[in-house]
């Protein structure tokens, strides 16, 4: 059932285009439940639930993220041990990576579900759609158990170079969700209520399906002694998973930071920009997917010490990547504002402004799309190389980038100076990662010449 894949060997393009294009799928599928459940509550049960599925994106964004960049950080490891041929480090890794992963995913649920009022308010939601917000976070923040389990199984799956197992847990996890998105909202009528108990739903039979392709895999069967907790190995997944959270989290703030300025200008304007960040995951899938197929290359390949590969895999990616960003780009200035228009309804005068709001904004990431492309690519190589302090520092810039343009921006050129606060957060982190890379690539090859 799984496919796992040896990365060390063969051309890296055929390599990480091949990593790559299930998750591109996978993510396709993933994006495509997200838009249903936008396009459900914005279409069949109105522009106010609509904004307050948005004015929850980010708070739901916060608490998964950090959840997502432990288990994405567990997975370099296993991913160099992999590439190492160490099969009793392997197994020590996987174990350690769920046992950690479990206990942070409980701890990050008893946290955040008392706050989610209070950062609600704080973020200045309007009164009107805080009660639906707050519903749909108590919902699905209580699974982020499960959320945590199908991450973590599927990222142990993609260091192991097996990225169609996950492309079909999500596949059948996104029409499971759609069913339900019809069936909870169209039929019963939950509302927004219907939405999350989907969504939840939908994860646990994704995460099921990892953990039984997880366990077929002969090289991770762990003896009962390999679970007793190893001490040596959690920090070394904690030292590469923490900073991988807190760039994460750093991010999730700067978004909720520009969410509380967007709040301010009214409904509209929230479920505006609303319809422009559930289409925002279209733009970002391949950049997600190269990105994941560079970290799995990367980490298989420095574990086998193949440094110039490394190089010759990144020059590929990030080919591929700009130019998969130039036709992603092209259709979403041609075709955006028609597929904005599905996902707004309400009164004429409201559902055209909130649609202009939206396809502005549209416009101006599709243009500058390719530095989000190429910032993937280089973030991802330097956490394969076990760097996960710069792409956490790179995310602290997003966040002085993002706050910096949503707050002074819109006080020279008005409300639409938020839109650009994502391309600049871009372009901010972007430079760092560069540098950093061809620095560290050039500190690995004068080791090895050293060593030899």
């Amino acid at each position: 059932m799984s496919h796992i894949r040896d990365m060390t060997r063969g051309r890296p393009a055929v390599l990480i285009f091949a990593f790559a294009m299930p998750l591109m799928f996978g993510n396709i599928f993933q994006q495509m439940y997200t838009m249903v459940d936008t396009l459900v509550v914005g279409r069949f049960v109105g522009l106010s639930a609509l904004a307050a599925l948005g004015a929850a994106d980010w708070i739901f964004w916060l608490i998964l993220s950090s959840v997502i960049g432990y288990t994405h950080g567990f997975s370099i490891l296993i991913s160099q041990h992999y590439g190492g041929g160490r099969p009793d480090l392997l197994r020590r890794s996987v174990t350690m990576s769920i046992l950690l992963s479990m206990v942070i995913a409980v701890v990050v649920t008893a946290i955040s579900l008392p706050l989610v009022r209070p950062v609600l308010r704080l973020l200045n939601t309007p009164a009107e759609i805080i009660d639906g917000s707050a519903r749909y976070l108590h919902i699905i923040l209580s699974g982020i158990v499960v959320m945590t389990a199908y991450n973590m199984l599927s990222a142990i799956l993609r260091a192991l170079g097996d990225s169609r197992t996950p492309l079909v847990a999500m596949i059948i996890a996104a029409l499971l969700n759609i069913t339900l998105d019809l069936v909870f909202v169209l039929w019963l009528e939950w509302g927004i209520t219907g939405v999350a108990v989907a969504t939840l739903i939908a994860q646990v039979v994704a995460a099921s399906f990892c953990f039984y392709a997880v366990s077929q895999i002969p090289e991770l069967q762990a003896v009962p002694e390999e679970w007793r907790p190893d001490r040596h190995i959690m920090k070394q997944l904690l030292k590469l998973g923490s900073p991988l959270a807190l760039q994460n989290i750093i991010i999730a703030v700067g978004g909720m930071v520009v969410q509380s300025v967007i709040n301010t200008f009214g409904v509209v304007f929230v479920a505006g920009y609303t319809a422009t960040m559930k289409l925002y995951g279209l733009l970002e899938l391949a950049a997600t997917a190269y990105g994941f197929g560079m970290s799995t290359y990367t980490g298989q390949n420095l574990g086998a010490r193949n440094f110039e590969r490394i190089h010759k895999g990144l020059r590929a990616a990030l080919v591929m990547a700009i130019l998969t960003a130039i036709i992603i780009s092209v259709l979403i200035l041609m075709f955006g504002s028609s597929l904005l228009s599905l996902f707004i309804s309400g009164e004429p005068a409201e559902t055209a402004e909130a649609i202009e709001i939206a396809s502005h904004y549209l416009r101006i990431m599709g243009i500058w799309l390719f530095i989000l492309y190429a910032l993937h690519i280089y973030r991802s190589a330097l956490q394969g190389m076990g760097d996960t302090v710069v792409p956490m520092i790179s995310g602290f810039i997003e966040l002085v980038m993002r706050i910096s343009i949503v707050l002074f921006l819109p006080l020279l050129i008005g409300r639409r100076g938020v839109y650009y606060a994502e391309v600049g957060a871009w372009a901010g982190a972007a430079v760092i990662l560069i540098i950093t890379y061809y620095h560290r690539l050039h500190r690995l090859e004068q080791t090895s010449q050293t060593r030899l």
